[in-house]
C-alpha cells in the first residue's frame, strides 16, 4: 500500500465522521455511555465477521500490554472524556476546545522518525482552526468560567486523540485488525460506566436501530480502522490538517437533514478548513 492510498483511506475516516452526529441525533434519547457501548461492541462484531475467511487475524489481538494500553486508553479514554465535557459544557464551547486535536496532531508528527513539519503544513492547520474557530464562535460559542471542569475535559480529550493517533505511527508493525480488540475493550468499559451513571433506554423505533447499526459499522467502526491504516502508512500532516473538515462536513449534513440552517459564516469557515487543507496536502496534490 502506497502513503498515497493509505491517506485517502485516512480520509475515509473524516468523512465517516462528518455522519457521526447527524447519526446520533436520528438514534434517540438513548444515553451516550450506553450508545458508546452499543455501538462500538457492534463495530468490533462486524470486524470479527471478516476474520471468518481470515482466521489468522485473530492472532492480531496477541499484543504486549502498552499497546493494549494505547489503543484501549485512545478510544475509551478519548470518548469518556468527550462525553464529560458535553455534561459539563454547552456542545459549541466542548467542541471549541475538543477541536484542537488536528493542530496537535500535526504538530506531534514533527516529533516521529522521518516525519518534517513544513511551513504550509502548520499553515494549512492554522487555517482550518481560524475556521473551525469561527464555525463555533458563529453559532454563538463563548467561554465561560462555569464550565470550567467541562471545558478541561474536552481540552485533555484532544489531546488523548493526537496522542493516540501518533503514538499509532510508532506502533505501525501492529496489524490494523488490533483495532477490533481496542473497540471491544471500549465497549465493556462505556458499558460499565453506563450501568454505574445512566439509566438504560432503548431504540423506540425501527429507525433508530438503523441508526445505530450504521453508526457502529461507519463512524464507531470503520471509521478507526482506516483512521489507524491512514496515521500509520499515511501523511499524518495531511490527515491532521484534513480533520478540520469534520466539523464543517458534520454541520452540512445536518443541514441537509434539516436539523442546521445555513449562514454566511458557514461559508466563509468552508473556504477557511477547505484552503488550510488543500495548502497542507500541497505535496500530495503535485505527487498526483
Amino acid at each position: 500500500m502506497t502513503p498515497r492510498v493509505a491517506t485517502l483511506i485516512g480520509l475515509s475516516a473524516i468523512l465517516m465522521w462528518s455522519l457521526l452526529a447527524v447519526m446520533t441525533v436520528a438514534t434517540g434519547t438513548i444515553p451516550p455511555f450506553q450508545l458508546a457501548a452499543m455501538t462500538f461492541a457492534i463495530g468490533a462484531a462486524a470486524a470479527a465477521v471478516g476474520w471468518i475467511a481470515r482466521p489468522q487475524a485473530v492472532r492480531a489481538l496477541r499484543q504486549p500490554p502498552l499497546v493494549w494500553a494505547v489503543g484501549v486508553g485512545g478510544l475509551f479514554g478519548y470518548h469518556a472524556l468527550y462525553f464529560v465535557a458535553l455534561r459539563l459544557a454547552p456542545p459549541a464551547e466542548a467542541g471549541l476546545l475538543n477541536y484542537l486535536w488536528p493542530l496537535l496532531i500535526v504538530l506531534f508528527s514533527s516529533l516521529l522518525p522521518g516525519e518534517r513539519l513544513k511551513p504550509h503544513h502548520l499553515a494549512g492547520a492554522l487555517l482550518g482552526l481560524a475556521g473551525t474557530v469561527l464555525l463555533f464562535t458563529g453559532n454563538g460559542a463563548a467561554l465561560e468560567r462555569a464550565y470550567l471542569p467541562g471545558l478541561a475535559a474536552a481540552f485533555v480529550a484532544a489531546f488523548v486523540w493526537a496522542s493516540y493517533s501518533v503514538l499509532s505511527r510508532r506502533l505501525s508493525a501492529v496489524p490494523t485488525d488490533a483495532v477490533a480488540g481496542f473497540c471491544f475493550v471500549t465497549a465493556l468499559l462505556a458499558a460499565a460506566v453506563h450501568v454505574l451513571i445512566e439509566a438504560t433506554a432503548w431504540p423506540e423505533t425501527a429507525l433508530q436501530w438503523v441508526a445505530i447499526v450504521a453508526l457502529g459499522i461507519g463512524p464507531v467502526g470503520a471509521a478507526f480502522y482506516a483512521w489507524d491504516i491512514g496515521m500509520k502508512r499515511g501523511d499524518i500532516r495531511v490527515l491532521g490538517a484534513a480533520s478540520y473538515a469534520t466539523p464543517l462536513l458534520s454541520t452540512a449534513f445536518l443541514i441537509v437533514a434539516g436539523y442546521a440552517r445555513p449562514t454566511a459564516t458557514l461559508a466563509v469557515a468552508a473556504l477557511l478548513i477547505a484552503g488550510g487543507g488543500l495548502l497542507a496536502a500541497k505535496d500530495m496534490l503535485k505527487r498526483g
